[in-house]
């Protein structure tokens, strides 16, 4: 059986950011982990891609934690990606965003992705 693919959207290599703790907690977990940022580099030794329509795999799942604002900008190239899961974490929802993930076909999860996995941020020191 293959890994579950996951994009996160804003990953960070700054480990006191709750983007780079999902990366690495979705690591820990087994999944296949694709970075986005637009700066690209690596983060936590992953090659970080600088959107997600350059990501070579279907994805089972993209979280998402960037700013309201840019978030909503972002919903065009996850709708062409088409990911079976859509989650906003805390900080990145609004109201605007929601609606426009909607219209766009997309059903968005307002949670943390990190707790839905099972584990803590907190288990991801700085």
């Amino acid at each position: 059986m293959s890994k579950k693919t996951v994009a996160i959207l804003g990953a960070s290599a700054d480990r006191s950011k709750f983007s780079n703790k999902a990366v690495r907690a979705y690591v820990q977990q087994g999944w296949d982990v694709y970075p986005v940022n637009p700066k690209g580099g690596t983060i936590e030794g992953l090659k970080v891609f600088t959107s997600l329509e350059e990501i070579p795999v279907k994805l089972d799942r993209v979280t998402v934690y960037l700013p309201p604002p840019v978030a909503v900008q972002a919903l065009g190239s996850i709708a062409k990606v088409k990911p079976a899961e859509l989650f906003i974490n805390p900080g990145a929802e609004s109201d605007d965003l929601e609606a426009k993930a909607r219209q766009l076909g997309l059903d968005p999860l307002l949670v943390c992705s990190i707790v839905d996995l099972g584990v803590s941020p907190a288990q991801f020191p700085s």
